[in-house]
């Protein structure tokens, strides 16, 4: 049945048979792609629909565009995300920029790394809301399955996460002045003082930045870190929500750092506003204490023009196209 679809789908809008093209700029590594659920341009192109499809929410007024945002890749510019139903959670909505790199999920969970089973969650979850479909599944589908927008193919909850999944995987930022300075042969890309922002992210002895922000992607990968930030009760109590021990409170994933100047506010209850907040929190080796603090987070010496060059150091790191992508605009417009 799902092969048909596809098909169907497919050759509905031209593309059957296309090879995905990812774009990549030379050098940078191709995602990793699940064997049950392969990239094909109408696989994504299904998934983009479906990712600003209204009827993904019990009122039928948002979708997983609301909280992600192109224009602030992919985030929503709230502290804390808002459910349909009004509802707020206890953090903030994470960039889906690159999301088809990293192999831990969410903030805080350790056990979910399959973009396809994390697609679930926002749709059906109720601790918290978000778009408030369970127990209207069937409603749903239906709905979309008599929308000629979808070419009169039977769509499942299965084909459902599986495109969405793949369009979530599709989005890659490798276009930032900085890419192109750093691996583009273009000297001039970033100005003087981003290059001095760059030696004080990756100075050992000064700002660290790099110890929980590394790779080319400038995420923590697998590692997850106390910061510092808030005092960290229920709810937000990072992996310990999920682990139960008491060495994991505290503990959140350390996120990408592409785009972060348009994803403020910041950390992952956005307690600071903008990056120099972010920065002055850092050099003081964070604002609350607790035994499980990690030890990359210690206070160092930051003057006014280190700060001004860290913020246009990370400011190096925008991808002004990804923003205005049409790969990945409202197909509904």
């Amino acid at each position: 049945m799902r092969s048909r679809w596809i098909a169907g789908f497919a050759a509905a809008v031209g593309l059957l048979g296309a090879e995905y093209d990812w774009k990549l700029p030379k050098g940078f590594p191709r995602p990793p792609v699940p064997a049950t659920n392969p990239m094909s341009t109408a696989q994504v192109e299904l998934g983009r629909r479906l990712f600003y499809d209204k009827r993904l929410s019990v009122n039928g007024k948002e979708s997983c565009a609301t909280c992600h945002r192109q224009e602030l890749a992919f985030t929503d510019g709230r502290a804390r995300a808002q459910g349909t139903t009004g509802e707020l959670h206890p953090r903030s909505s994470m960039s889906l920029v690159n999301v088809a790199y990293v192999d831990r999920l969410t903030w805080a969970n350790p056990s979910l790394s399959a973009l396809e089973e994390q697609a679930v969650l926002p749709m059906f979850g109720t601790v918290p809301i978000e778009l408030g479909l369970k127990g209207r599944e069937e409603q749903f589908l239906e709905a979309l399955n008599r929308d000629p927008a979808y070419h009169g193919q039977v769509l499942t909850l299965e084909t459902v996460t599986k495109a969405l999944a793949a369009f979530e995987r599709s989005i890659v930022s490798m276009r930032s002045p900085y890419d192109r300075y750093r691996w583009g042969d273009e000297p001039s890309a970033i100005s003087d003082a981003a290059k001095r922002g760059e030696l004080l992210f990756f100075s050992s002895e000064r700002a660290g930045c790099f110890q929980c922000h590394s790779g080319w992607n400038f995420s923590s990968g697998k590692g997850f870190f106390v910061t510092g930030a808030t005092s960290y009760a229920a709810p937000n109590r990072g992996l310990y929500e999920i682990t139960k021990r008491d060495e994991d409170i505290g503990k959140f994933r350390a996120p990408s750092l592409r785009n972060i100047a348009v994803t403020a506010p910041y950390m992952h209850d956005g307690s600071y506003a903008t990056l120099e907040d972010v920065l002055d929190h850092y050099a003081k080796g964070g604002k609350f204490e607790s035994v499980n603090k990690s030890r990359e987070l210690r206070p160092f010496r930051m003057t006014g023009t280190d700060r001004a060059d860290l913020v246009e150091f990370l400011k190096s790191l925008t991808d002004e196209k990804l923003l205005h992508d049409p790969r990945w605009s409202d197909p509904w417009k």
